[in-house]
């Protein structure tokens, strides 16, 4: 499982950055959110790497 925690705004963000971490759940910063360990949440996480705070849980 990742716990995901937005970090930076979106604001100067990319419309597919924006996607992405509506996907991922995340509309507010220091919102959080658990997702489980797969590949395709992996690859999204590290899309938007730069925003956002990622521990394992």
């Amino acid at each position: 499982m990742f716990k995901v925690k937005l970090v930076r705004s979106l604001i100067g963000c990319t419309p597919a950055q924006r996607k992405t971490l509506a996907a991922l759940g995340l509309k507010r910063i220091r919102q959080e959110n658990t997702l489980k360990d797969t590949p395709a949440v992996a690859g999204m996480i590290e899309n938007v790497k730069h925003l956002v705070e990622v521990s394992k849980s």
